[in-house]
């Protein structure tokens, strides 16, 4: 019989003597026990004997082999006896090389018994594994059973097989349950680092599957733990802002772990690195830190929000100001936030004040042609929240001139009669001088939903704005806004 070329590389396929009689010299009983009787994962750390034998860690030529030899008293359900050539095992494995050869008496005994639990797949995996050692071919497609083959390929050292398992996964679309398994699926730091590659394309589908954030929130709400840190970590999340994250990871958590001390130990240890504490609104860290949650790790969240709040304490636009330490600086980039991130400091004397500092990216400020705008986020002032809108807008509708534009806007409106009167100040850092330059300067008094501020921020067309070098430091166009409370009805400054 012509054995054919069909493995890789060329080499013969010796599928004519899998299972045969006349072309083995060895025996291997596998004896199906029950799942309980066997610990660990997918094809458990194997029971592999001699009938008449009770060995452990038996060693040869200075190396040892630990292959869990033992006689498990275990009932046994069912018996699969199977003839294999101790040539091509060997050939294949350097486990059942140093099996046969360790010059050991065992080493010539022709019966050898393998037990294996009966989980369904684990008889399966085990025929799969000792086929392909002879045809070089998997007829397993599905992800599962192929992972489970490829972490006994591991234990068996057939590294072939595991180079085909990986290349397999690989081919396969992914989904959002595969991509579930490869990050959750338990395996050997040897199998985690052969299927690296999916867990890297496993997380990258899940941040691209759920990056508007709104659009799934009951899915989200059903995810692992593994998928909740694979999208929780991408820098591309569409989100309001990252007070939204802060919110939904703790009802997440209070969800899916009702054992106080299982959701502390989960949310201190994978949650907390998820949050971007430097780009969480003053308003929400003030909240958590006075807030006494027991549903958290109150201790570590502090500790986080009080680093953050330092850092926002002491910008880095304020030239000669505190120096904050880079260790605890925690720069991590912004995500895609529907509500731009601000730094914030505040004054109580000798008037109430806030200064709030806004980076826009040259890119950001292009995608606001023809005629759009960003939303900061919130900051307080006198019992009331407003915010920054940058825009880019038509200035002269005859010649098509565009400007970028910079206003201030209360969120919530000044119940019945009441008057809130403002000094406001805009101002812009450029390069030539490395300070802020006043670019606007107003009284005003918020009655309701108004804005003030300026359609023409700079005074040069949007093209000109845009091309400007000196606004633009390294990348980032450094804006400035201090709002000075003047006057409150029944309010003393």
């Amino acid at each position: 019989m012509d054995p054919g070329l069909s493995r890789g590389g060329g080499l013969p396929s010796f599928e004519f003597a899998f299972n045969s009689e006349n072309f083995s010299d060895r025996v291997l009983r596998l004896e199906v026990v029950a799942t309980d009787g066997v610990a660990g994962g997918p094809l458990p750390d194997v029971a592999l004997h001699r009938e008449d034998l009770r060995l452990h860690k038996e060693e040869a030529d200075g190396q040892t082999i630990d292959s869990s030899w033992t006689m498990a008293a275990t009932p046994v359900l069912r018996v699969k006896t199977i003839y294999i050539s101790s040539v091509v095992l060997a050939a294949n494995s350097p486990f059942f090389l140093k099996l046969f050869s360790n010059g050991m008496k065992e080493s010539d005994q022709r019966h050898l018994t393998l037990q294996i639990a009966d989980s369904g797949t684990d008889e399966t995996v085990m025929m799969e594994l000792l086929r392909f050692m002879y045809t070089g071919k998997l007829a397993a497609t599905e992800p599962n059973l192929l992972l489970d083959i490829l972490t006994a390929a591991d234990k068996f050292e057939v590294l072939a097989c595991m180079r085909r398992c990986s290349q397999l996964l690989t081919n396969l679309p992914m989904t959002r349950e595969t991509a579930l398994l490869y990050l959750d699926y338990p395996c050997s730091t040897s199998v985690a680092a052969e299927i690296q590659h999916l867990t890297d394309a496993a997380k990258e589908f899940l941040a691209n599957k759920y990056k508007v954030f709104d659009k799934f929130p009951h899915e989200l709400m059903d995810m692992p733990l593994a998928g909740i840190e694979a999208i929780f970590s991408s820098s591309d999340l569409q989100i309001p802002s990252e007070d939204a994250i802060y919110t939904f990871l703790l009802k997440w958590v209070c969800e899916q772990y009702l054992q106080t001390e299982d959701r502390h130990k989960i949310w201190s240890s994978r949650l907390l690195p998820l949050l971007r504490f430097n780009h969480m609104s003053w308003k929400q860290l003030h909240e958590v830190l006075t807030c006494s949650d027991d549903a958290i790790d109150n201790e570590e969240t502090t500790k986080r929000i009080t680093d953050a709040l330092l850092h926002k304490a002491y910008p880095a636009h304020e030239q000669g100001a505190l120096a904050v330490d880079t260790a605890t600086c925690w720069q991590v980039p912004q995500r895609a936030y529907i509500q731009k991130p601000l730094k914030v400091v505040e004054f109580d004397r000798p008037r109430p004040q806030v200064i709030v500092y806004l980076d826009l990216t040259h890119e950001e400020c292009s995608r606001l042609f023809p005629e759009g705008e960003f939303f900061s986020q919130l900051f307080h002032l006198a019992g009331h929240n407003f915010y920054i809108m940058p825009t880019c807008e038509m200035e002269d509708e005859q010649r098509k001139l565009y400007s970028f534009g910079l206003w201030l806007g209360i969120h919530d409106k000044p119940e019945g009669s009441t008057c809130l009167t403002f000094n406001f100040e805009f101002a812009a850092r450029t390069k030539s001088s490395g300070e802020f330059v006043l670019k606007l300067k107003d009284e005003v008094i918020f009655t309701g939903d108004c804005m003030q501020g300026c359609g023409d921020l700079f005074g040069v067309p949007w093209s000109t704005f845009l091309a400007d070098d000196s606004l633009f430091i390294d990348g980032l166009l450094h804006l400035r806004a201090a709002l000075t409370l003047v006057e409150q009805p029944g309010v003393q400054t």
